[in-house]
């Protein structure tokens, strides 16, 4: 580092005078900092009498020489002081106990350019950092870091500081508030560049780039995984030896693994139900879950079954089947529309029967325990328990990672070969389903299998001497348009945890959503005129729901007015879109269906209220609700009143629908009052609508925002204690101990009134904005034609005698 002198040192004094001269820490100057391009050097002042004139009052202290050093010369250069700038200009040389002169000086002639800079040079070698303050007045080495002290005040025990300019402390100061003062800059343009294209001053080409989803391509298989070369050599004996001594240590994969001596266990066999009871409910088990999540091939389940009941005991029958079988009835039960089933009671009492025949000591599992398990999750999801059902489901996927279904291995029987893919895949379903309904992460990565996607082929025709293409009904491809729908689950969780999601980010998820509504039947598009049997409308609807979540994240108030404008319009499409759907699956089934219309149903066959009931389920009563909010706030009356008039026909089948019509009730109270006010063209702008239109997304923990600065915790409960009516608050109590749906929705009933009243507040809505008077309505239409939303001129009389 160069050293700047304003004017030349002058020559030395001879040793005798500088015998006696001490160093002193007050002669160094605050100016010198060694992160400075120049450094201002200095010389050695004599205090003796017979000494010369003091230099330039910029001076240096020179650190003490350590004794039995070798001779070494030193030369400060200056860039602006030539090395001929006279006999004074550039020489200092030093001896080891700091004296000048001798005959380790270097005469004037002798200097040149390229010897000035080596010396130069070495001197920036040998240069250390300053030294703290305790160390320069000792005039001792310190070996202060940025992160410890020097050894010398830790022995003394004082404060190792810099109170000068000269030290890398106050060099790191300066740069961390140069990197501030750039950060500041930057983020100023940004703010401008930001003002520019939001008032449009400036065009964003985004065409250039193509966001990176990572969207699976439809009908593709999992990325198949390498596995280690077959070996030549003959390894039964290895086997034999690894399988002797590695019990209790670790197990062979599953593929090879021998099935363990089950524990002695033996729990109390439960009765069986009566034979026409339990035809009953596997036949509504069949024609509800099992069309779109096969975990069963039936033809082989039902010769179990048939064997089971020509012996009229469980006895003899694995508890793991046993434990199936129960699950099974327990959620036939709830899809029975038989007023002879105690529903939902009788479910309650099976899968408390299937947990039974569950050995907690069993470490050998089974194929009929994953089974079985994710029976019970989705039972409890249809009775509304949801993080209960979230833990059955992380017992299922971990079982069937121990027995290895998430890997494609064997050579397995066709049969079981099958199953097994296709028990995978239906976890790996209900996994994406119950993550994108709570707002949870993944429990299944999609690099952690490679299964082969199941085969579309109805198990009535699998045998284990192969497959048999069968002119089955669609109904048996249903799993597979599921795993296409629910493969987009991952990416778009991922795009769910950006504040907001970029046009073309929507834009490419929406054409992945037409590659996957292209793969369902023709009677699920959404142009088609086509009856839509019942069954098909949970699968449709998974891909409807995504595409309303995805639209819906734009609602935060981390968006802008037109982003958040732009997502409510694409959320009245997609509910308009659903309605499309609905509207056909509401029509009399026609004569001619598929040949599975049970005996006991074939006197309500007309109704479609009984078709819809029997196939309702929890996540379709949700996105009905869901889609009826964006309806209603936009004006759509007509289209939220198919969607009220499905609920209405579900009706206490599921307890969440109960709690949706409450919601919808209050919202619609909240719409009418700003409707009355002349504040119906202006939703978009009340931030007090806005949330409560966004419905469960507040229920998020990364995407709400209501929540902050509510109270957490202890004082949470407190304020509820201190706020809410003791009656209320047992009353809750009640009704969330009991865990009965029955009592819930009574007490429901009694607080919002019932689907009539929404029904009948939606039609007075749309005779008002289709300027009819008030007065009897009839019944809800069947069939909807698109209206326009509610004008902003319409009459307010008629809307205060609503509320």
């Amino acid at each position: 580092m160069a050293l700047h002198h304003p004017q030349s040192f002058q020559q030395p004094p001879p040793p005798q005078a500088q015998s006696a001269h001490s160093y002193e820490s007050s002669s160094v100057s605050s100016n010198a900092s060694p992160s400075r391009n120049t450094m201002q050097g200095g010389g050695i002042s004599s205090r003796t009498g017979g000494g010369p004139a003091p230099l330039h009052s910029h001076h240096m202290s020179m650190p003490a020489p350590t004794p039995g050093s070798g001779s070494y010369t030193q030369s400060y250069g200056s860039r602006s002081v030539s090395p001929k700038s006279g006999p004074g200009g550039l020489q200092d040389p030093m001896t080891p106990n700091g004296l000048g002169g001798g005959k380790h000086g270097l005469p004037p002639a002798q200097l040149s350019a390229g010897g000035l800079q080596a010396q130069k040079r070495a001197y920036r070698q040998r240069r250390k950092d300053p030294s703290c303050d305790a160390c320069r007045e000792r005039k001792v080495k310190c070996d202060a870091t940025d992160t410890a002290s020097c050894s010398e005040c830790s022995s003394r025990n004082v404060k190792c500081q810099f109170t000068k300019e000269t030290n890398r402390r106050m060099s790191s100061i300066k740069q961390v508030q140069d990197l501030e003062k750039q950060l500041a800059q930057a983020r100023q343009q940004l703010n401008h560049f930001r003002s520019l294209v939001k008032d449009g001053q400036m065009d964003v080409d985004l065409e250039t780039s193509h966001p990176n989803l990572g969207l699976p391509e439809i009908g593709s298989n999992s990325q198949r995984r390498q596995r280690p070369p077959l070996v030549t050599l003959d390894l039964s004996r290895v086997r034999s030896k690894l399988r002797n001594y590695s019990r209790g240590i670790f197990k062979p994969p599953p593929p090879y693994r021998r099935v363990g001596v089950p524990p002695s266990f033996s729990p109390a066999l439960p009765d069986l139900p009566p034979k026409e009871v339990a035809d009953h409910l596997l036949k509504q088990y069949y024609s509800s879950i099992h069309t779109v999540i096969p975990i069963l091939h039936w033809p082989t389940f039902r010769q179990e079954y048939e064997a089971v009941y020509n012996a009229r005991s469980l006895q003899g029958v694995p508890p793991g089947w046993g434990s199936l079988f129960f699950s099974v009835l327990a959620v036939g039960v709830l899809y029975s529309v038989d007023p002879s089933i105690n529903r939902p009671n009788d479910g309650k009492k099976y899968i408390e029967i299937s947990r039974t025949l569950t050995d907690l000591w069993d470490d050998e599992f089974k194929i009929d325990h994953a089974r079985s398990s994710l029976l019970t999750s989705i039972f409890l999801t249809e009775l509304n328990l949801k993080s209960a059902a979230w833990v059955w489901l992380g017992s299922s996927i971990n079982i069937s990672q121990d027995i290895g279904l998430h890997c494609e291995t064997g050579p397995w029987p066709v049969v079981e070969g099958e199953m097994r893919r296709r028990v995978w895949w239906s976890i790996y379903v209900w996994d994406r389903l119950l993550a994108i309904e709570l707002g949870r992460p993944l429990r299944i990565g999609d690099d952690d299998c490679d299964v082969g996607l199941p085969c579309p082929v109805d198990d009535h025709f699998i045998f284990d001497t192969g497959t048999v293409p069968s002119g089955s009904p669609p109904t048996s491809s249903l799993l597979l348009t599921s795993i296409h729908v629910v493969r987009l689950m991952a990416p778009l969780l991922k795009t769910l945890k950006a504040p907001a999601i970029a046009p073309l980010t929507l834009k490419t998820f929406e054409s992945h959503f037409a590659t996957c509504m292209a793969s369902f039947p023709p009677s699920c598009q959404v142009g088609s005129d086509q009856y839509l049997d019942p069954q098909f409308l949970s699968p449709v609807f998974y891909l409807q729901k995504a595409r309303l979540v995805l639209h819906r994240h734009n609602l935060s108030t981390a968006c802008i007015s037109d982003a958040r404008v732009a997502a409510i319009d694409h959320c009245v499409s997609t509910a308009r879109d659903t309605v499309q759907l609905l509207s056909r699956a509401m029509r009399p089934p026609p004569d001619s269906g598929y040949g599975r219309s049970s005996p006991d149903q074939s006197n309500i066959a007309n109704r479609w209220e009984a078709g819809l009931s029997a196939v309702a389920s929890t996540m379709l009563c949700t996105h009905l609700w869901r889609c009826t909010l964006f309806l209603c706030f936009r004006g759509y009356y007509s289209e939220a009143l198919i969607c009220v008039s499905a609920s209405a026909a579900i009706g206490d089948l599921r307890p969440v629908n109960a709690a949706c019509g409450r919601y919808l009730s209050f919202f619609l109270q909240a719409l009418v009052e700003r409707l009355r006010r002349g504040e119906g063209g202006n939703l978009e702008k009340d931030e007090e609508m806005m949330a409560y239109v966004s419905g469960d997304l507040q229920g998020s923990t990364e995407n709400s925002w209501v929540w902050s600065g509510s109270e957490t915790g202890m004082a949470l409960n407190n304020a509820e204690q201190t706020s809410s009516p003791k009656s209320e608050r047992q009353q809750e109590t009640q009704t969330s101990s009991s865990l009965s749906p029955a009592n819930a929705l009574t007490n429901e009933e009694t607080d919002w009134g019932g689907w009539e009243q929404i029904v009948w507040l939606l039609q007075a809505l749309q005779h008002e904005q289709q300027g009819v008077g008030q007065g009897a309505y009839g019944a809800p239409p069947r069939q909807s034609t698109p209206t326009q939303p509610l004008s902003q001129s319409s009459s307010r009389i008629s809307i205060a005698n609503i509320i």
